[in-house]
């Protein structure tokens, strides 16, 4: 790769980030189309948001991610917000067109073009999510985008989850009858109701978290799905169960893809990006 006056800066903006596997498979798609564009990753502390949104501008940076502990924050430094991130409260795809930022959610997209790989048909499936932040947001606004008509909505605080609700009735009008939210504790009560598991929260990620549910109650009939980016316990078991399951790269892999397209306006290289993480 030649750095020259001439390469187009992208990058991710997080705290920390240093982990971050979007550099892994964003500079292969790059090279693919041979653009003269790097991505590299940016750790910004939250107190300084709003400066590091400032310097895309005036560093002509033309595109960024943006992930945790920024994606809500972010939202109020740009200068335009799709429809999707009005729906779901929080950012993770910037467009610097000409020092106009332009904010996306690209995370609704990468989960379900990750799920349909495993789940083709969504609409007559009942669907349990459990957490209620930015990331169930994501979720919850595409399964709705896609049709599904019942979702079991479990939190440990119910009024983040009925705040999901509210926001959503001008998505769909009949969103209080597709949602039922419940008590995490009560999740054992309607596991055998559930085709599909999907976990949006972070536990899981860091060893002797404790389980968000008896796992030992799923069975081979449930998909099992966790964003986390790794084999949690939730993922173990349910492989040892016989279940269909996803950990969190098909939703990294198709989320980036997104923002590719959006920063390049060319077809993501998936094949390349899918073997740069070494997805295939």
């Amino acid at each position: 790769m030649l750095i020259n006056g001439e390469t187009e800066v992208y990058g991710i903006f997080g705290y920390p980030v240093k982990h971050s596997k979007s550099p892994v498979f964003q500079n292969p798609a790059f090279s693919f189309y041979n653009l003269n564009s790097v991505y590299i990753p940016f750790e910004v502390e939250p107190s300084r948001l709003e400066e590091g949104i400032k310097s895309l501008k005036v560093l002509n940076i033309k595109g960024i991610n943006i992930t945790i502990p920024h994606k809500e924050e972010a939202i109020k430094y740009l200068d335009e917000l799709s429809d999707e991130v009005k729906y779901i409260k929080a950012v993770n795809t910037v467009k610097n067109m000409d020092g106009y930022l332009i904010g996306y959610n690209t995370d609704a997209y990468g989960f379900i073009t990750g799920l349909k790989e495993i789940e083709k048909d969504l609409i007559e499936k009942k669907i349990l999510i459990i957490g209620a932040g930015g990331a169930s947001r994501g979720v919850i606004y595409s399964l709705i985008k896609e049709g599904v008509n019942k979702i079991f909505l479990a939190n440990r605080t119910l009024e983040r989850a009925k705040k999901i609700v509210e926001d959503f009735k001008t998505l769909n009008r009949f969103i209080e009858d597709i949602i039922k939210i419940i008590p995490q504790k009560d999740i054992g009560k309607f596991i055998n109701e559930a085709d599909i598991i999907v976990n949006t929260t972070p536990v899981g990620l860091k060893e002797g978290d404790p389980w968000l549910f008896d796992y030992n109650l799923l069975k081979e009939k449930h998909t099992v799905v966790d964003i986390v980016y790794k084999k949690t316990p939730l993922i173990e078991i349910a492989i040892k169960k016989g279940c269909k399951w996803q950990d969190g790269y098909p939703m990294l892999l198709y989320q980036g893809a997104k923002s590719f397209e959006i920063w390049t306006g060319k077809k993501a290289p998936i094949d390349i990006m899918k073997k740069a993480l070494g997805l295939s």
